[in-house]
């Protein structure tokens, strides 16, 4: 078996399952013939796979029997091919025949719910399956979860496409066994899973932490369709005595069940302004937008997307193509509920973790980012990231909460334990930005600014009282006035600041 190292890690090992009814594999990107070899290392490959989630370019890649060599072709080997049982023997047979020669790959045929695969291959670094979980119930995807969780060695990887919300196209069928999920039903039962990987008096859990899920490209532009998704997940360690606020495992739980709910972003929306979630809603993005001279054709990556207003504004006001990006399965899912509505093909969203994100070097003109690295805690990595991104004389725009001077007053700090914030100063903030290599820094502390804007949507909020609880509850409208009204009192005390960050990559 042909052997290549990088560094000290040998040869990355995949397990790829082939639903083999499908006619094509769309992956979205223009790729070499064989993107995924032995002589690259797991993490570049997995670079590939997120780099072609964004690419323009697209590509078929058929997995019929006439073409079954070009998908498998693209794992890396060694690897475990497994077929469907279900699906076609021939298909089965046909790949092994095709593929076996030129590759270190073993092929099964086999039920994978009840397959249990023999401890000659542990440890596999990336599984991938396309189109496959949505024939499995919830009950066979948990269990299907938990043991790709245990074929992974810790940090591989997940891949996976489906289709999701509907049926793609208006052809009657009389039997369809499709389950169409919504990416965030993927996305909780996904990560919701917990493997016990406990050894004697050591206790270890792992689970699934989501990386990527995002429309397939080729979909979006050759089919205006965004119901073909992706996802890249990641097997983590669980540290079952350090959960996050609410008991939750992960950041992304906690968001999606306690802090952003469906119905807690609706509210937010409410009161900020329709398509937003941030601070000032459409006036304040209409002034900080101004800043970055933004023209036709320029890439703009919001990390921190919300639910897509700002994103909307930029395509529709600017020409400018979007990348928006948010942890928040909810909030994506109802972004893109609006961007189905706005026929914008412009702007794109995806459900990621910016920490854990990949885009090549020079990808962007501008990183936007509104109200939402104040729950990163290595915000210097982040800004790394952004830099890297970022194309020469690309423009860097951020607005965040921020705090002042310590000692706080013991209110605020529950507040920022309670809802899991890392802030600093405005000043301090900036001085990351220039550690990083940013130039033409501007750390400008906005709070005057943020009170207004308090002010008047609280003002906005009593003229529209009537509404608002006849939408919602007037339980609803309560907790919402509290909410800015204690805003409010943390930024007169002096606790609570709100930062405008401007800077340029040379």
């Amino acid at each position: 078996m042909r052997k290549a190292m990088f560094g000290d890690r040998p040869l990355a090992k995949c397990l790829i399952f082939i639903q083999a009814s499908a006619k094509y594999f769309h992956f979205g990107a223009s790729l070499p013939q064989s993107p995924l070899h032995c002589s690259r290392s797991h993490s570049h490959n997995i670079q590939l796979l997120q780099a072609a989630a964004i690419r323009e370019e697209t590509v078929e890649s058929p997995v019929t029997s006439n073409a079954l060599k070009r998908n498998t072709s693209i794992v890396l080997p060694p690897a475990l091919i497994i077929t469907e049982e279900q699906f076609s023997e021939i298909i089965h047979r046909h790949n092994e025949s095709e593929n076996k020669p030129v590759s270190a790959a073993v092929f099964l045929l086999s039920d994978i719910t009840l397959n249990r695969l023999p401890k000659t291959y542990p440890g596999f670094d990336l599984v991938f399956s396309n189109w496959l979980l949505m024939y499995l119930s919830d009950h066979e995807l948990r269990s299907l979860a938990e043991k790709m969780l245990g074929w992974l060695r810790p940090g591989g990887h997940l891949f996976f496409r489906e289709s999701c919300f509907h049926q793609s196209g208006d052809s009657k069928r009389d039997f369809n066994p499709t389950h169409y999920r919504t990416p965030a039903h993927y996305n909780h039962l996904m990560t919701s899973v917990v493997l016990d990987e406990s050894e004697k008096a050591e206790k270890k859990c792992c689970g699934f932490d989501i990386v990527l899920n995002k429309p397939v490209q080729t979909y979006v532009k050759m089919k205006k369709n965004q119901n073909q998704l992706c996802w890249i997940l990641q097997k983590v360690r669980r540290d079952v005595a350090e959960q996050h606020q609410g008991g939750f495992s992960t950041f992304q739980q906690f968001l999606d069940n306690q802090q952003y709910t469906r119905r807690g972003i609706l509210l937010y929306e409410k009161m900020f302004g329709s398509g937003y979630v941030s601070t000032g809603g459409p006036s304040t993005t209409k002034e900080f937008v101004e800043m970055l001279n933004l023209t036709p054709g320029q890439k703009v990556l919001d990390v921190g997307c919300g639910i897509g207003g700002g994103d909307f504004h930029m395509a529709k006001t600017f020409g400018v193509e979007v990348l928006g990006m948010d942890l928040s399965s909810n909030m994506v899912e109802i972004a893109m509920e609006r961007a189905d509505a706005e026929k914008l093909p412009l702007v794109q969203f995806e459900v990621s973790d910016a920490t854990k994100r990949s885009f090549p070097d020079r990808t962007f003109d501008v990183v936007y980012s509104r109200d939402t690295i104040l729950h990163i805690k290595d915000k210097v990595d982040l800004f790394r990231k952004f830099y890297s991104w970022l194309k020469p004389g690309g423009k860097l725009l951020i607005s965040d909460y921020c705090c002042g001077e310590q000692p706080w007053s013991p209110a605020f700090q529950e507040y920022v334990s309670q809802r899991g914030y890392i802030l600093f100063t405005p000043q301090r903030y900036g001085q990351f930005l220039k550690e990083v290599g940013f130039t033409n820094v501007q750390a400008l502390d906005r709070t005057e600014q943020f009170i207004q804007v308090i002010k008047s949507e609280l003002q906005r909020a009593e003229e529209i009282k009537q509404a608002f609880i006849q939408e919602f509850s007037s339980e609803d409208y309560d907790i919402i006035l509290k909410g800015w009204t204690e805003k409010l009192q943390r930024c007169e005390t002096g606790d609570q600041r709100w930062g405008l960050f401007y800077a340029i990559k040379d």
